[in-house]
């Protein structure tokens, strides 16, 4: 991970566990190129978690938006599964 990373990582921790009492609904957003298989692989980051997942294909059907709303149990939970998605080829978080 590099030091930008990093540094965004530790400011998000930060935010996080002084605007929301832990555990909290979490909204992950993604962007996607629409492949079958790189959206599976977010939904399995998430499978078995009650996790409610939408998918938006946008207007030319190049890539895929999807929202993932989910109970994390702390700020470290959600930098976990932000950095777990992030091997996933052409993931843009948002």
């Amino acid at each position: 991970m590099d030091k930008k990373t990093e540094e965004f990582y530790i400011r998000l921790k930060e935010e996080l566990s002084t605007t929301s009492v832990w555990p909290s609904e979490y909204l992950y957003k993604f962007i996607v190129p629409s492949e079958l298989k790189k959206i599976l692989e977010i939904e399995s980051a998430f499978n078995n978690m009650g996790a409610v997942i939408k998918t938006t294909q946008s207007k030319t059907g190049k890539y895929t938006s999807v929202s993932v709303d989910v109970q994390m149990q702390n700020p470290d939970a959600v930098i976990a599964k932000y950095i777990e998605v992030s091997g996933i080829e052409g993931i843009i978080s948002l």
